[in-house]
């Protein structure tokens, strides 16, 4: 992959002389249908957005319900982690080549099931097994959803409002979860975090094999099996590696005995896509220069944002006090950030082009992250946390609305659900590894102190440099795409 490389893909026309052309070439406004497949799909990708948080403040009373061991309860996330990220590249190429509704519809179909398995579970394997069923409903409907949508309207205007409603919904979906969470927890039950998805689950079923329209299969291709299981391999190995450097330490050999296996893995998966000839993920694919570093800089703006929602829940519940129903409530303003980001993302993509909206967000997203550095033990810090991730919330949904519009043009529709694959791959790997990051940070400044302790002044001391280190990658991921993205042609009709 290298960014210099600018040979064209088959079926790519130059770009348009001028944004207006663009504009002029779509129509302006949804019809009634697409209107209801909108909502369709935004509503199965709020709902998995949701499932990613939705029990983390509920794992100890999970734990005590069914018999969870302390050190076992991050296994109801990470198993869930693990398939979401793992299969999506893979599911995602499934959607191409054997139909995009019908992956979708059967991903739905299993999110349904899975949740009325974990609802009812009363025993640890049960439980596992529900969420490893979740997390292969996330990876097959996320990116069939995606590129269902991105194939329902062509390049332009409509494309990118859908896309940043999508974005903003499924940002939102993250925050919510953890209210949600909250909230069920404590006035019903965790039981109720698996139930609440199943009439969603059936909402969508009946009303998908109506309203969706089945993508053509890929003419005479056939499925890339050694590549499929060594990108998934490789997924897994490098998304459990993170996810024990987050709880363990970049130390040990359960952290980077499977990281440097998952980067072996990940070398192999490269040379035998080269070699193929129908391939998972064609090279040429990975050689145009808005797939690779759109992917790039959509990894950075999830792996920041949500890992300092991480961090600052640390701030909010064990220095300034707060119950985690209360920490849960206070982001409700990020959520409330990220949906105005995702409605004006589009505006800004139209004035400033995709580019530039990904580097005007991640740059205000810097400098928001950094205006937190000047919080302490002081109550009145709230204050600077309820405007910063505001505001930041705003600029990291402009960038990742732009990080998908970028890394989703140039493409055929016959390899958009490879392109939406990709993306989603790249949101779980962000939101996979930026905690562990940020972890390890916090670890090592309270091991700089000479103490692991929880007192209020010694987790601000190791909460601030993880924040300076978060703000510094946000600007860095700016300049990577300043000095790195060019614009992407538009694929011919």
């Amino acid at each position: 992959m290298t960014a210099n490389d600018t040979t064209p893909l088959p079926l790519l026309a130059a770009p348009p002389d001028s944004p207006q052309q663009l504009v002029q070439q779509s129509p302006v406004r949804m019809t009634a249908r697409q209107r209801l497949i909108v909502v369709l799909l935004l509503t199965a990708s709020f709902t998995l957005a949701v499932d990613f948080s939705i029990l983390n403040v509920a794992l100890p009373r999970i734990g005590a319900d069914i018999g969870f061991s302390l050190e076992h309860l991050q296994w109801i996330a990470t198993s869930f982690a693990l398939c979401a990220a793992g299969f999506t590249l893979f599911l995602g190429r499934v959607a191409d080549l054997f139909g995009r509704k019908r992956l979708f519809i059967a991903g739905m179909a299993l999110l349904g099931i899975g949740s009325l398995v974990g609802g009812l579970a009363t025993e640890p394997g049960l439980l596992l097994a529900a969420r490893v069923a979740q997390g292969l409903a996330t990876a097959a409907v996320t990116p069939a959803a995606l590129s269902l949508l991105t194939t329902s309207f062509p390049e332009g205007p409509l494309r990118d409002k859908a896309l940043g409603l999508n974005g903003s919904l499924m940002a939102a979906g993250f925050t919510a979860g953890a209210i949600l969470g909250g909230l069920l927890t404590d006035l019903l039950s965790w039981r109720w975090a698996f139930f609440i998805n199943i009439p969603v689950a059936l909402f969508v079923l009946v009303l998908a094999p109506k309203l969706l329209t089945e993508s053509a299969r890929a003419h005479k291709t056939r499925l890339d099996i050694p590549g499929a299981v060594t990108v998934t391999l490789a997924l897994l190995l490098l998304v459990f590696g993170l996810t024990t450097a987050g709880e363990k330490g970049w130390a040990d050999a359960f952290a980077w005995g499977p990281l440097a296996a998952g980067v072996f893995l990940s070398v192999v998966f490269f040379f035998i896509e080269k070699n193929t000839a129908h391939a998972l993920v064609p090279v040429t694919i990975l050689r145009r220069n808005n797939i690779a570093w759109g992917n790039i800089a959509g990894i950075l703006a999830f792996a920041t944002e949500t890992s300092l929602v991480f961090v600052l829940t640390l701030y909010l519940q064990q220095v300034l006090g707060y119950t985690p129903l209360e920490a849960g409530l206070a982001f409700a303003v990020l959520g409330i950030g990220t949906v105005v980001g995702g409605t004006i993302a589009p505006k800004l993509i139209g004035r400033l082009r995709s580019k530039n909206t990904i580097i005007a967000g991640l740059t205000v997203q810097a400098a928001a992250t950094g205006s937190l550095l000047f919080i302490n033990t002081d109550q009145a810090s709230l204050i600077i946390v309820l405007v910063a991730t505001f505001v930041g919330g705003v600029a990291n949904l402009a960038a990742i609305v732009g990080f998908m519009v970028t890394a989703t043009t140039g493409l055929p529709d016959t390899e958009q659900g490879l392109a939406t694959g990709l993306t989603t791959m790249s949101q779980q790997i962000g939101i996979t590894m930026g905690i562990p990051i940020m972890s390890a940070i916090i670890a090592a400044a309270l091991l700089n102190h000479g103490t692991s302790s929880a007192a209020p002044g010694q987790v601000l001391g190791a909460v601030l440099p993880a924040i300076g280190v978060n703000a510094a990658l946000c600007l860095a991921a700016a300049l990577l795409v300043a000095v790195f993205l060019r614009r992407p042609a538009p694929a011919r009709a």
